[in-house]
């Protein structure tokens, strides 16, 4: 799905998504990928929910957002609570949705100037 979004600077914009597949600016991505306003690090190991340890989201908060958007595929799917415990600590926003809306939500929070990451697991094709 293409994605329309006003003139946003130099911040990263997702452009599109689909099965295997985000446009960040003019590039795409395939697989996981974890998008920021001024970063983005291709290749994120977890390729499925069951991948994702805490481990991961460690790193996510290690970049310093203000939000954290995990996008889980296809549909909504939560992670286990020990993968995500040391958020609460940590006081990051922690938002899970499916990756289509993530992508969606990422341009919004984005577009308003917040520290936002998008964790985005891929889209299967069904």
């Amino acid at each position: 799905m293409k994605i329309q979004l006003e003139n946003t600077g130099s911040h990263n914009v997702i452009r599109s998504y689909a099965p295997g597949c985000v446009t960040v600016n003019q590039d795409s991505y395939a697989g996981s990928v974890i998008v920021t306003p001024d970063r983005i690090i291709a290749d994120w190991p977890p390729q499925t929910l069951a991948d994702l340890t805490a481990e991961h989201i460690e790193a996510i908060a290690a970049l310093n957002p203000e939000v954290i958007l995990l996008g889980t595929g296809n549909r909504l799917r939560f992670p286990a609570s020990e993968v995500t415990r040391a958020l609460a600590s940590a006081q990051v926003g922690f938002e899970v949705m499916d990756t289509g809306a993530a992508c969606r939500t990422y341009n919004v929070l984005m577009g308003e100037g917040r520290r936002v990451v998008a964790a985005l697991l891929p889209i299967t094709k069904t």
